[in-house]
């Protein structure tokens, strides 16, 4: 019994405090511990500091310093790893200190000693830049050999769908300036995004602005308030630029520097409208109108070079005007052709020229290049024929003015329909970033707490600790805590979870959730950038960044599939020009508007336009984009195209047990009286003798006692004279003048309490279900047996009931000892089981079965599983869990259910084999097409492929795999899972 209660008192010891069923976001504050909502106007700053603590055999030593940190003020979290023997610890300045703390540690008798560099910021920095004018993965090979030729660039990830870059580099050697200038070098636009350092930006409009000096006055004004980074100013846009730190200053603040500055007070600020502030969806609609109206203008000339080619010549009158001679053999139509195809070849055209010069300049060849040549190669034939009409009496040549026209009309349309669709495929961030609400309520409250007045302001001007007000059906528009009211709010569109949360004073509460029925008044924590949602959407985006290895096989084709191509169709021209010089194919092959020279151009052409490398560079990326976005949006944050690889193969899952499998928190499941008495009497007694404890056991079994008092929220319990706690064994105290001892069998015995044959039989059947039984002592007679279990999550069984269908090996590895662990898997239907494993061994345990053939993935909440999630082929972490383990992990479980493993597994299935599917449309068409328009087809069926029609193929295949990984959008979870109700349990 005392190994039990034990055993409990290792379990989750950083929820001590909240026994609720409320998940925990890893971006939600904690108040200081030991001060109320109200006090918490944290005058300090939030710290980091990093301890060295020696001395730590077991996850029990981690819990006793876990628990001793946690017991000071001011504490907001802390994590212990006993693997590495370091402590974490996240702390308000104002309440506690480095020296207390490593006091607070020493006292629980481990060395514990400040390790200085790890407080300081992070080395390296994540900075994302936006690049425009890639077409193909070799554009974005070229951008990614330029930023790893950088000295201090750690990683560089180039991403062709989302036409961004992201950047590991080291600030003391290199700055995001010297990158961008890499990038612009390479002969791309470059634009920062982010910086990677820790600070929000905001976007101004200043109104009243007539001078330059008022402008340098202002920013001055801004540069001089604590918090502010930078200031840039744009004086042609009226916008100033403000860099900060969140924690320190915010946009109200900077509007009401720039409206006091100055002896007038001329000058007003407002937040930026959207749109004009460059963002990237501001740059997709541009660059969609920008391909619509080239697109548009090169059909006003084609047209009519279509008709004059193609439909006139077949209508007597008009054909005649045509052909009618005006120097020599120079028609008409010949030269309304050239007229017309002019500024489309390079006017309209000149971006595929300029692509062409950037990418020959650097030593690479990309799409742009096989459309210049082949729309090229085109044009001068016709050039030529139209100046040797004109110069001789007898010259007879055919123009294909037409080709290189329609070829680049046919192109841009390809190119509009292919941004749009793109555009498609990043609408889950735009989703996320919309779940912003755009006004808040401001409260002002006097020094009592009453409220003075109410103020609503655009959500973007909300700061730290602002008081929001929250009416029913209104987004919550900050992260916080609630300080006043009752609630239940819809979180499904940031967990998945469907189900509304309960809310009431002192719970957390996430930005862009939406409010149900109560008024709640919220506390902002983190705004701008430091927001859940902010992080989520971070996370997508890095995740759509992440290239998957499945990608290298397109990046090392198009190193070498645009030279080969261009080798290809100049091959294919000489060969039916040689074959047609020395009479290799009969005369009749030849068309009657052309020579053997001509048939020879346009297969070569045919073969230089139809071949397409951006179908290749796509079928990876737009796959793992829609992927992500899809996971997002049911709850399951999968960080990239590698988690996505990785997991379509897992064929075994580790699970942990505590807070995996089973919910995490001891609970009282059943109570039996031997005694007549009444159970609410019962319960008063209990808990008032229960409150004194810190023991897990001891705080479920006071929530317990809650439900008795449901109208209260923290009901005040009888007072507990003689009140003792017995380690390891339980309490006991005088209540209402009645000693009541509550504990195990052990604690009874020592108090020469007999314990009934009856109670017995209930303890033994107890702890055969892997629960602990606890005695209840009333003046010296057992009065009750509580049952106390972490039960197990609703839905376990069946969810390994379809692992085990979908050919995925479940197994069991938790450092519980064997009764529990064994009883558990029982009930779950885990067949192999690992117990009493630590940290070190659980990871030992993935390499084992990987060793063995399998890929493993390993499914876990807390700082012991981090080794294993680092292990394993995929590292899954419940959303609930600490965030240690959130970051070891490579995919995210947000809803805490144990249903969204088979959800991640059954996503990376379907998206790897819409990646197979969109690379063998990819390649196949590449196969295909090529030979048909070198003209394989001619010889036996008189087939050949004009290059007009070539170019809109090769235009069609990149839409088609772009259209196929948006049908990712259209996923559903497997049918198993839909007849499956997974609820979460209700702690009472």
């Amino acid at each position: 019994m005392a190994a039990k209660l034990l055993a409990f008192a290792c379990i989750r010891n950083d929820s001590y405090g909240d026994l609720s069923p409320r998940p925990h976001y890893p971006s939600m504050p904690k108040y200081p511990k030991g001060v109320s909502a109200q006090e918490t106007s944290l005058q300090g700053s939030e710290t980091k500091a990093t301890f060295s603590v020696t001395g730590m055999t077991c996850s029990a030593c981690a819990g006793s310093v876990e628990k001793a940190i946690k017991r000071l003020p001011g504490i907001r979290e802390a994590v212990v790893d006993v693997l590495n023997n370091r402590a974490q610890v996240m702390f308000y300045s104002s309440f506690v200190n480095e020296e207390t703390i490593r006091e607070a540690i020493e006292d629980v008798g481990f060395q514990a000693a400040l390790i200085k560099d790890e407080t300081n910021e992070k080395s390296i920095q994540v900075c994302r830049i936006r690049i425009n004018g890639m077409t193909c993965t070799s554009c974005s090979s070229t951008v990614e050999k330029a930023l790893q030729a950088i000295h201090g660039v750690q990683k560089a990830q180039v991403a062709l769908a989302t036409e961004e870059a992201e950047i590991h580099y080291d600030p003391k050697i290199v700055s995001h300036d010297q990158l961008l200038e890499a990038i612009e070098d390479a002969g791309f636009e470059a634009i920062l995004v982010s910086t990677g350092e820790d600070i929000s930006k905001i976007d101004l409009q200043v109104d009243g602005v007539r001078t330059g000096n008022s402008m340098r006055m202002l920013e001055n004004s801004l540069q001089a308030l604590p918090g502010v980074q930078a200031v840039d100013m744009s004086p042609e846009l009226k916008k100033i630029s403000v860099s900060y730190k969140p924690n320190m200053t915010g946009p109200r603040n900077f509007i009401r520097v720039i409206e006091s500055t100055g002896s007038s007070r001329r000058f007003k600020a407002t937040i930026f409208p959207e749109g004009g502030g460059g963002g990237r969806e501001t740059h997709k609609k541009e660059e969609i109108k920008q391909y619509f109206r080239s697109f548009l203008w090169s059909l006003v000339f084609t047209v009519p070079v279509f008709l004059t080619s193609m439909v006139f010549m077949y209508i007597p009158g008009i054909k005649h005007g045509l052909d009618t001679k005006v120097v020599n053999m120079l028609t008409v139509g010949e030269i309304m052709r050239w007229l017309l195809s002019t500024p489309v070849q390079f006017i309209i055209g000149r971006r595929f020229y300029i692509g062409s010069y950037k990418a020959l300049r650097h030593g690479s060849a990309n799409m742009d290049v096989l459309i210049a040549l082949g729309t090229n190669a085109a044009y001068f034939y016709s050039v030529y024929t139209v100046l040797r009409a004109a110069t001789s009496p007898d010259f007879e040549g055919t123009d294909f003015f037409e080709t290189s026209a329609m070829l680049i009309s046919f192109i841009l349309l390809g190119k509009y329909l292919e941004v749009l669709a793109k555009g498609k495929t990043s609408e889950a961030i735009a989703k996320l970033m919309n779940l912003a609400p755009e006004t808040a309520i401001l409260l002002t409250l006097d020094e009592e707490g009453n409220v003075i007045s109410e103020e609503e302001i655009d959500s973007r001007l909300i700061q730290k600790n602002d008081i929001i007000k929250i009416i029913p059906g209104a987004k919550v528009a900050s992260d916080g805590f609630v300080l006043w009211g009752q609630s239940h709010i819809n979180e499904s569109m940031i967990t998945g979870e469907a189900r509304p949360v309960a809310k009431r004073k002192g719970d957390t509460v996430i930005g862009g959730t939406v409010n149900e029925n109560g008024v709640l008044h919220i506390k902002a924590t983190k705004v701008g950038s430091e927001s859940a949602l902010a992080q989520i959407v971070r996370l997508v985006e890095s995740a759509q960044m992440a290239k998957a290895p499945v990608q290298k096989f397109a990046d090392r084709i198009s190193k070498y599939f645009v030279p080969l191509v261009i080798i290809f169709s100049f091959s294919t021209w000489l060969a039916w020009f040689l074959a047609g010089k020395f009479h290799g194919y009969p005369e009749s092959w030849v068309p009657s508007s052309m020579d053997r020279f001509e048939l020879a151009l346009q297969f070569g052409i045919s073969v230089m336009v139809i071949a397409c490398p951006c179908a290749l560079g796509l079928a990876t990326p737009t796959a793992v984009m829609v992927g992500t976005g899809v996971g997002a949006s049911q709850g399951v944050l999968i960080k990239g195209g590698q988690a996505l690889e990785s997991a379509h193969k897992v064929n075994c899952i580790v699970f942990d047990k505590t807070g995996t499998l089973t919910v995490g928190k001891p609970v009282v499941i059943n109570t039996s009286l031997l005694k007549n008495m009444v159970l609410h009497e019962f319960y008063e007694l209990l808990a008032a003798t229960e409150v004194n404890s810190e023991h897990p056991l001891a705080k479920a079994i006071v929530e317990y006692a809650k439900k008795f008092r449901e109208n209260e929220e923290n009901p005040a319990w009888p007072e507990a004279h003689d009140f003792i706690s017995i380690t390891g064994h339980g309490v006991k105290a005088v209540v209402r003048n009645r000693e009541v001892i509550v504990g195990n069998k052990s604690l009874m015995l020592d108090h020469n309490i007999a314990i009934p044959a009856d109670a017995q039989d209930m303890l033994t059947e107890t702890e055969g279900m892997a629960q602990t039984g606890i005695l209840v002592s009333i003046d010296g007679e057992v009065t009750g047996i509580l049952a106390i279990s972490d039960p197990v999550k609703p839905g376990a069984h069946e969810v390994i009931s379809i692992l085990k269908s979908m050919n995925v090996r479940s197994i069991m590895v938790t450092g519980d000892n064997w009764g529990t662990a064994s009883s558990i898997a029982r009930q779950i239907g885990i067949e192999t089981v690992v117990a009493e494993a630590k940290p070190e061994q659980k990871a030992e345990k993935v390499k084992d079965l990987q060793a063995a053939g399998y890929v493993v993935g390993m499914v876990g909440d807390g700082i012991n599983d981090s080794p294993a999630l680092v292990a394993a082929d995929v590292g899954m972490a419940i959303g609930a869990g600490t965030d240690i383990a959130i970051e070891a992990a490579d995919i995210v479980l947000m809803k805490s259910n144990l249903e969204d493993v088979i959800t991640a597994i059954h996503l990376s299935r379907k998206t790897f084999s819409r990646i197979r599917l969109n690379y063998i449309w990819a390649l196949g068409y590449n196969v295909l097409g090529i030979p048909i328009a070198a003209g394989a087809l001619f010889p036996s069926t008189g087939f050949r492929l004009p290059p007009w029609i070539a170019g809109a193929a090769m235009a069609a295949s990149s839409v088609s795999v772009v259209c196929c990984s948006l049908l990712l959008k259209n996923y559903k979870r497997p049918k198993t899972l839909e007849n499956l109700e997974i609820r979460g349990i209700k702690i009472e």
